[in-house]
Parts: structure tokens; C-alpha cells; sequence
């Protein structure tokens, strides 16, 4: 849980920081392209190449060019749609898509794990009862496009890394998962970018740098090895969490317009929700 909830709090500015300073002003596939290109940069001095089986690599390449390559192209392109606030309501989705994949891949349907994840939902529904824009619909399966695979990143890398044979140090063989998404990142833009939107200011190559090298390059590696030590119903949870503490920092920071009712209510509904996953579900998945 350590490494969740500390990348949960990084993550948390991410949605205003791009909601903010690039969406609409700095073209989103570049800023998909040079995100993705500087966590590559990051992990490729600990590759390691010898000794690592052709089938993982290709997996763990697959895995990052879901997770992290189209995640990030449908993710960019909610923010030309949606507010900040109405892209952080339709993620809480995910931790659905979750739970049903990971049953799916094990062969099992553990209803309780759904349960946890539903009561984590309906946490994350009460905080952002806010009213939407015209481009609900498009913004709604943009958002959820990008929470599939999200999803199916972080499930598929849990599932490979308990199915693997041999030990490897996690960090060792990361790097392809990000050079699967580079590719992805490459490709989108090389057909949709536009060299015309590049980042103009020191503020906009800041945040590239900062969610490039930081918020994904040390993110999404410290994130998928937590996914690996917690159970599914855990990981669906955190997966909401999100929610508010991006909301949080929206409104600290860029004084946005909240309930705080309902955030209070919500967020203890999601706090309820991960107390009932790892106190009670735990143990009941355990004795059978």
C-alpha cells in the first residue's frame, strides 16, 4: 500500500497541472511523445538485456503501450473536452474495469473484491456530483477508453510478474515497458501531431520534464510494483483514491469551485471502503 498511496499523492497534481498549462495550448501528442520519451530515458541505464527471456519482453512492451502509450493519447485528448473536475468524475470507473479483468485473467469471480470496488465508486460518484458540459458523451468514452487501459496495464503487468519463473529485480526489465509505449507515443504523433503547438514557455517544458521524468518515469514503476504486492480489491481502491486527492489539490491550489460536503462525505466513503477491502475481505478470500 506504501507505494500506492505515495504515487497517488504524486499523480494527484498531475490532472490540474495539465488541465491547467498544456491542454489546449501545447499539442497532446507531442506532450504524450516527450512524457513517455523522458521516463524511457530514465530507465534504459538499468535494462538488462542478457538473460531476459524474448516472450517477456514482448509482453512487458505490450503492456506499456496499453497502459501508458494509448492510455496517454486518450487521456490528453479528455482535456480538450472535459474540466479537470469532470475528467477526475469519470475515472472513478476504473477500479471496476479492475477488478473484472483481474477475475477474468484468474479464471474467477471473487464477488467481494467487487464489492469493495463498488463501495470505492459510489465514493468517488458523491464527491464529483457536478454538472457537465456539452461534450459529456464524447468526454465520458474518451475518459473511459483511457481508464481500459489503464486497467488492463497494471492488471496484465500483476498477472505477468506473478507468473513469472525466473526473479528479476523489477527495475531490470521495466525499460521495455516503457519503450512499448514509446512506440505507441511515436506512431500517434508522427500521424496526429502538430509541430505548430510545441511547448513555448519555461513553465510548459517544466511540467513536461517534471511529468515525464517524475510523475511517469518513477510513477508508473513505483505503481505497478505496488500493484504486485496488494490484493485486487486493494488495488481497484487506490485506483479511487485518485479522485480525491486530485480534487484536493485542485482546489488548494487553483481555487476551483467544490462541494465540500460531498467531498467529505465521498472521501470517507472510499477510506470505508479500503478499511473493509484489507480488514475484512482479506481474510475471507484467505479461508477459502
Amino acid at each position: 500500500m506504501a507505494y500506492l498511496s505515495a504515487i497517488t499523492l504524486l499523480w494527484a497534481f498531475s490532472f490540474s497541472l495539465i488541465g491547467v498549462y498544456l491542454a489546449g495550448q501545447v499539442d497532446s501528442w507531442f506532450s504524450v511523445l516527450i512524457r513517455i520519451a523522458l521516463a524511457s530515458v530514465l530507465f534504459l541505464p538499468f535494462i538488462r538485456y542478457k538473460g531476459i527471456p524474448a516472450v517477456l519482453i514482448a509482453k512487458l512492451a505490450a503492456i506499456g503501450g496499453i497502459q501508458l502509450g494509448l492510455m496517454y493519447c486518450f487521456y490528453y485528448k479528455s482535456f480538450l473536452l472535459l474540466t479537470v473536475p469532470e475528467v477526475l468524475l469519470f475515472t472513478v470507473f476504473t477500479p471496476i474495469y479492475v477488478t473484472l479483468l483481474y477475475d477474468l485473467l484468474k479464471k474467477q469471480f471473487s464477488a467481494w473484491y467487487l464489492v469493495t470496488a463498488a463501495i470505492a465508486v459510489v465514493g468517488a460518484v458523491v464527491i464529483k456530483n457536478t454538472a457537465i458540459n456539452e461534450n459529456f458523451i464524447i468526454g465520458f468514452f474518451v475518459v473511459q477508453c483511457a481508464n481500459l487501459c489503464f486497467a488492463i496495464g497494471q492488471v496484465g503487468y500483476k498477472k505477468l510478474m506473478e507468473s513469472q519463473k525466473i526473479t528479476l529485480p523489477q527495475h531490470t526489465v521495466f525499460g521495455y515497458f516503457y519503450l512499448g509505449a514509446l512506440i505507441v507515443a511515436t506512431v500517434a504523433f508522427l500521424l496526429f501531431g502538430n509541430t505548430e503547438k510545441l511547448p513555448t514557455t519555461t513553465t510548459q517544458w517544466s511540467i513536461l520534464i517534471y511529468l515525464g521524468l517524475i510523475a511517469s518515469g518513477l510513477g508508473y514503476f513505483m505503481w505497478n510494483k505496488g500493484a504486485c504486492i496488494v490484493n485486487a480489491g486493494a488495488l481497484a481502491i487506490m485506483n479511487n483514491a485518485l479522485v480525491p486527492a486530485g480534487l484536493i489539490v485542485n482546489i488548494v491550489i487553483w481555487n476551483r469551485n467544490i462541494d465540500f460536503p460531498s467531498l467529505i462525505i465521498g472521501g470517507s466513503i472510499i477510506l470505508f471502503s479500503l478499511w473493509v477491502n484489507e480488514t475484512w475481505v482479506k481474510r475471507k478470500i484467505a479461508s477459502k
